[in-house]
Order: C-alpha cells, then sequence, then structure tokens
C-alpha cells in the first residue's frame, strides 16, 4: 500500500463501502440544543426522523476541525510509516480544508520522510465521497502519492455537483450560499438549481418552476454533460426525499445509463446546511464543468 485514504463524514460514503475499500473518515460533529453528536455509522442514521425534526424547526449548528484535530487524526498513519491522501470537503463552503492543510504541513516537518497530502474537492456529500473511492482505487493500483493526485485533482475538476432544495433558508443561515441575488421565493413554487462553481462555492444558477421540473433539470444536465457514463459511478444524495431520489434515478437510466449510480442519505452535517427535501446529482464531465450552467 502506497498510502492511506482518508476523508471526512461529510463524504457520506455508506459505513460498508468504507469499510470494504479500507477508507478512513474523520468525524464531523453536529449540534442539536447544546448537545454534540457524530454521525459514523450511516445505516443506524434514521434520516427520515432527522429531516422531520429539521421541518418542525430544531436547528442544527455544525463545527469545525481544528488543525490538532486532523493531525491526531493523521498522525499514527505516518508514524506507521504511510503517506496520507486526505480527501477534503470544498474550501469553498468549510475552513476545514485549510485545518487539514496545517496539520499536513506540521506532520511533514516532524516526518520529513513522509507525504500527507490534502485534496480539495470543492464539493461535498458524494461530491467529496466519490473522489475519496477514486482515491481508494488508485491506491490498490499501486499508484505512487503524488501521482494518485494529479489524477484525483483532475477529477476535481471534473466532477459536478448540482442539486436542487425545497427552501434556500438552510444555505443562508449556513452563510454557504455565495450569490444571496440569486435567492428566489418559495411562495410561487420557484425551485432554484445550485452547483459547485470552480472555487467550490455554492451558487445558484437557475430557477425553476416545480419540483418535478427541478429534478428533470438535473436528469437534463447528466444527459447534456456526463463524459462516458458507461464507465462511472454517479451518486445521488437526498434528504428525506426518497421518492424524488427514484424518481431521478430512474430518469438518469432512460437515455444514458451508467455504470453504477451509488444513492445516499445526507449524513447530519451536510444535511442539515442544505435542508430538508434537498436532492443532488454528482458526475465526471469535462474539465470546464463548473462553468456550465
Amino acid at each position: 500500500m502506497s498510502f492511506s485514504v482518508v476523508t471526512d463524514t461529510s463524504a457520506n460514503l455508506p459505513t460498508k463501502l468504507i469499510r470494504e475499500r479500507d477508507i478512513k473518515a474523520i468525524p464531523f460533529h453536529y449540534f442539536i440544543d447544546g448537545t454534540g453528536y457524530t454521525c459514523t455509522d450511516t445505516e443506524a442514521f434514521d434520516g427520515d426522523a432527522f429531516y422531520a425534526r429539521i421541518k418542525t424547526g430544531v436547528v442544527v449548528t455544525t463545527s469545525q476541525i481544528p488543525p490538532q484535530g486532523y493531525a491526531d487524526f493523521f498522525e499514527p498513519m505516518v508514524q506507521a510509516g504511510e503517506d496520507v491522501i486526505f480527501v477534503s470537503m470544498s474550501s469553498g463552503i468549510s475552513g476545514s480544508c485549510h485545518s487539514a492543510t496545517v496539520a499536513a504541513e506540521q506532520l511533514m516537518e516532524a516526518y520529513p520522510e513522509r507525504k500527507v497530502r490534502v485534496v480539495d474537492t470543492k464539493g461535498a456529500s458524494l461530491g467529496e465521497g466519490l473522489i475519496a473511492l477514486r482515491a481508494a482505487e488508485l491506491r490498490d493500483q499501486g499508484l505512487e502519492t503524488d501521482e494518485a493526485v494529479a489524477l484525483l485533482e483532475d477529477l476535481v475538476l471534473r466532477m459536478f455537483n448540482v442539486f436542487t432544495v425545497d427552501d434556500l433558508m438552510h444555505l443562508r443561515r449556513g452563510g454557504r450560499l455565495s450569490n444571496l441575488s440569486a435567492v428566489v421565493g418559495t411562495v410561487l413554487h420557484i425551485k432554484p438549481l445550485l452547483k459547485g462553481n470552480e472555487n467550490g462555492q455554492i451558487v445558484a444558477f437557475a430557477k425553476l418552476r416545480g419540483r418535478k421540473r427541478s429534478i428533470e433539470a438535473l436528469a437534463e444536465r447528466y444527459d447534456r454533460l456526463a463524459v462516458d457514463p458507461e464507465k462511472e459511478i454517479i451518486g445521488i444524495a437526498q434528504a428525506g426525499c426518497s421518492q424524488d431520489a427514484d424518481y431521478l434515478e430512474s430518469l438518469l437510466k432512460r437515455n444514458r445509463p451508467p455504470k453504477e449510480i451509488l444513492r445516499v442519505e445526507y449524513e447530519p452535517v451536510t444535511g442539515s446546511h442544505v435542508g430538508p427535501g434537498a436532492l443532488a446529482l454528482f458526475f465526471p464531465a469535462g474539465r470546464d464543468v463548473r462553468y456550465e450552467n
């Protein structure tokens, strides 16, 4: 093994898959009424109940991992003689990527024979998780650390993160929406399409009337922009809206069936920012896809 693959729990990867692919995940924390929680077992997470609580007005807050937290997590691997590739949530929506970078620099100073690399996915949920899976694949193929990082950074440029939400309030409250001027109301049943841009920031870029049209617009982007989907794993993440995810999956299989569709429930940290009803699609496309609408 040339390196260890590490990500965080907001990569949204199923627990079973993390174990099978030998990926380590550092846990993010979330808080409800002052009590802290982590979600390290997706199979035990009751998404329907969690998002139902948010709909009743329960406020969920989140916190970042400090540099020392990352250093403590990485160091046993480094001490064991392994390099580390950390697949991080977007620096455009969280300071955690910077904290991990600080930790990596500290560890490489202490262990100059080791490489600790941070890959900024400019994404979250499966936009991060699919890149972690690719990292594990490259490790298993025996690639050297920096060679793998170069391929992963190319995949970051090509990974389209596109989604719709029921209510922009959650993104606004957490400061995750970069272009507030694009905010639209829900009174007229207008639903936004959002994406991760070239800097990994969340931007709203289209407005559609009705939920069904917004879901169909996700599939249209896939049909138009996906590159060689028959060779790729693509991702769907949903927050308490499994029937909408069913509809999206059926549309994806209609014209250009992918190799595999990985479906997950938004875990609580990322899910608390996008809110109940969020539905997201993640797939590799061309290198300029983050500029696409």
